[in-house]
């Protein structure tokens, strides 16, 4: 596999814009998480601009906006809010855009929908329901008692009020965008139904969180599907890229910088999460319930935020081993499951 390439040496300042295709334009705004930056894309559209992704709700990220209305914009509107998909910081400034232009929202019809229900969704503590499938990954008492503090549907926190209705993206659809086709490329396991969009002309995937050129995106089973096989989904997705799109775009994920050398850094993802398969599969020498393998598949220390998305991925890759039927889960007396691995470490490696 080949190494990648990053083109650019400079990262765009708070506010302001860096030129990387013609009439395309990085943005780069702040997250109050360790990963502390989302990308967002500016792509010139007859008299206005079209963008996409927007980044988190808050007052920073608004005042950026401002800044760059007066500035790189120079003034002229946004056409159109194009969303990869539906986590907050792709979508937080959505509604905001969309009102003070007078735009549409562009996304897929399940991001949409889900984004929809989530923002509805608050509530003063974790439901029964969502306490439960965490005491059936192996949470102590003392456990639940910290997730039940943390009070429950902050989704929408991170997302000003969204518009009612949205122009639906499929897989497959060529979108026109300041005189250039641009083609939405569907992927799966990270979100329900993320968009690429590529465009052949000038030899650019702006590829969301689906394909990342220095860390994998998280891919969770969550409270919505709890019995989901997203890790099937994601490497799927993965494998399927490479068919319809070429090796020699220059990729502009949301996070990192933008880089070449797509094919190889998809074959990298699919290896990483093969290691972690295996991996699980070693650990299963006997009956263990999720929790107990967050430390051979991390090796770090998780509390928090940190540990519920741990162990959705845990979560997503043993339900992909149970697919491949490699696993079986099996539950305790007490509803908590444990897995078990049904074939040697030889027979699963052949």
């Amino acid at each position: 596999m080949g190494s990648l390439t990053f083109p650019f040496e400079d990262k765009p300042a708070p506010g302001e814009a860096i030129p990387v295709a013609p009439g395309v334009w990085w943005l780069r705004f702040p997250l109050p998480f360790s990963l502390d930056h989302i990308n967002c894309w500016l792509i010139e559209d007859g008299e206005g601009w079209a963008v996409v992704d927007t980044g988190l709700r808050g007052p920073e990220t608004e005042a950026m906006w401002q800044q760059l209305f007066a500035g790189v914009m120079q003034g002229r509107p946004i056409t159109r809010v194009f969303a990869t998909h539906m986590h907050p910081d792709h979508i937080g400034q959505a509604g905001f855009l969309c009102r003070h232009f007078g735009a549409d929202l562009w996304m897929t019809r399940e991001e949409f929908l889900i984004a929809r229900v989530l923002c509805l969704d608050v509530r003063a503590e974790p439901p029964p329901a969502a306490v439960e499938f965490y005491r059936r990954c192996g949470f102590t008492d003392e456990m639940l008692d910290n997730y039940r503090k943390r009070g429950f549907g902050n989704f929408s926190l991170g997302v000003t009020e969204m518009p009612l209705g949205h122009r639906r993206l499929s897989d497959g659809d060529r979108i026109e965008i300041g005189g250039r086709i641009w083609e939405i490329v569907i992927g799966r396991g990270h979100s329900p139904e993320h968009a690429c969009f590529w465009c052949p002309e000038l030899a650019v995937l702006i590829s969301g969180d689906q394909v990342l050129p220095k860390i994998s995106s998280n891919v969770s089973v969550g409270l919505t599907e709890p019995e989901g096989d997203p890790l099937t989904e994601w490497l799927d997705s993965l494998e399927d890229i490479p068919r319809r799109v070429p090796d020699d775009v220059l990729v502009l994920p949301a996070h990192n910088e933008p880089f070449y050398g797509l094919h190889s850094r998809l074959q990298r993802l699919i290896q990483a999460h093969q290691r972690r398969l295996d991996v699980i599969m070693e650990a299963l020498d006997e009956p263990r319930h999720a929790l107990d393998l967050m430390g051979p598949m991390f090796r770090r220390k998780l509390e928090g935020s940190d540990l519920l998305l741990a162990v959705g991925e845990g979560l997503a890759h043993l339900h992909c081993l149970r697919r491949r039927g490699l696993i079986e889960r099996q539950e305790a007396g007490d509803g908590v499951h444990f897995w078990r691995r049904l074939v040697s470490l030889r027979d699963a490696a052949e």
